[in-house]
């Protein structure tokens, strides 16, 4: 089974979850991505506080697909979580982990996992800056 993990998630992820849902003794190497919110955005007029995220029901098939696509035609295990809800600075909103044969593979897997999610999974997020004002952003946002 390639995606071992893909999910959306209202509770708090564990970057050694997803070490641990793509371990394999065949695996050479081990790649993670951990995106998480930053106190600044090109847009914001002020400090960013908070990411509201809110997901489409199919958000999860979305996900799994987007792990299997990446995967597709490579010995890679993908792990993949995106957070829904509200997340404050410092929090992790997407983690993921790629296990493959070589690390080659692990990062090509790993980046287009990240790209292809910022690209069609259907999230929105509501960025709250310090002085209370707010933008929404969407898919590729």
């Amino acid at each position: 089974m390639t995606v071992r993990l893909a999910r959306m998630s209202e509770t708090p992820l564990s970057l050694d979850e997803h070490i641990a849902a793509v371990e394999s003794t065949t695996a050479g190497a081990v790649t993670t991505f951990v995106g998480r919110v930053r106190d600044h955005d090109p847009d914001a007029t002020d400090l960013v506080v908070a990411l509201e995220y809110s997901a489409h029901p199919d958000a999860e098939q979305t996900l799994a697909r987007i792990a299997t696509d990446a995967a597709k035609g490579t010995d890679a295990l993908v792990a993949v979580s995106h957070r829904t809800g509200r997340l404050v600075v410092g929090d992790a909103a997407v983690v993921i982990a790629v296990a493959s044969a070589h690390r080659d593979e692990a990062f090509v897997v790993c980046r287009e996992v990240i790209e292809a999610i910022k690209r069609d999974l259907p999230v929105w997020k509501r960025q709250i800056e310090a002085d209370g004002t707010s933008a929404w952003k969407g898919l590729g946002g």
